[in-house]
């Protein structure tokens, strides 16, 4: 029997990306598509209690000549995931995918990314959890349902061979998910790091101008890098300095092991 990959994200189950990852995993597992109805981007590991949430629609697709049913689950990314887990697997998932997601995810964005936050729901159950990601220069294009065109071959590459390996040699310890994140000029000469997480938002709010209150407002993002405490070893700098693939493994514990040293002497 082949492994079973459950692929989910959170920029919809009709994203291209989604589409992307299982023609790169389906010669060697069966898939699972069980992702959002809609765009749900920066979600994170929410569970919204919207009217329609819990609702599963049934979608066609054709990955490489296969006939599969896609689900598109109403709710967040981590929502989706564990529907697909509880309802929709004919047994526990060996693998999921997350992605690959239309915009990178790095430092601190990564507490309110959909795409990780659906990787970390799976490492509840104890399932091991890949997220990918493509960089996108264009920020609006990562809130999207407009889907452009985009270079998803190095993607499906590295996804592939780091979904082997999982299937084949579990996480490491310690680990919940491997966090990959791939320049959009990436080549078959582009370089690999493992990285760490950088302390930086990187993703930064605007300040709004003078604005009536009671209107809809959506605080727009830009990007920066403050280069003087760019950590030479984090996802940012391989990703946006280097232009090399960054592989990050995460994990859960947000302790300081060191305070908590420190604390217990007052």
């Amino acid at each position: 029997m082949k492994p079973l990959i459950l692929i989910t994200n959170d920029d919809g189950v009709l994203s291209p990306g989604i589409q992307a990852v299982a023609e790169a995993v389906i010669d060697f597992a069966d898939v699972l598509i069980a992702a959002p109805a809609c765009q749900q981007t920066s979600m994170g590991r929410s569970f919204p209690k919207s009217e329609d949430v819990g609702i599963i629609d049934k979608i066609d697709l054709n990955v490489c000549g296969n006939k599969i049913i896609g689900y598109g689950i109403h709710g967040a990314p981590a929502t989706a995931v564990s529907h697909g887990i509880l309802e929709l697997a004919d047994r526990k998932p060996d693998l999921c995918i997350s992605g690959i997601n239309y915009g990178e995810n790095v430092g601190l964005g990564l507490s309110c990314s959909g795409t990780i936050g659906a990787a970390l729901e799976a490492d509840t159950y104890d399932i091991p959890a890949i997220a990918i990601s493509l960089e996108e220069r264009n920020i609006d294009n990562q809130h999207s349902d407009k889907f452009g065109n985009k270079p998803w071959e190095q993607c499906k590459k590295i996804i592939r061979k780091y979904a082997k390996y999982v299937l084949d040699n579990g996480l490491p310890k310690d680990v919940a998910m491997l966090n990959i994140n791939v320049p959009d000029d990436a080549s078959d000469e582009t370089l690999v790091e493992i990285t760490r997480q950088t302390r930086q938002n990187y993703f930064l709010f605007k300040k709004p101008e003078i604005r009536d209150f009671s209107k809809r407002y959506r605080l727009q993002v830009y990007e920066d890098i403050d280069m003087e405490c760019l950590e030479d070893d984090s996802d940012l700098a391989c990703l946006k300095i280097r232009r090399h693939i960054s592989i990050t493994p995460i994990t859960w514990d947000m302790t300081n092991h060191q305070a908590m040293k420190e604390l217990k002497l007052l």
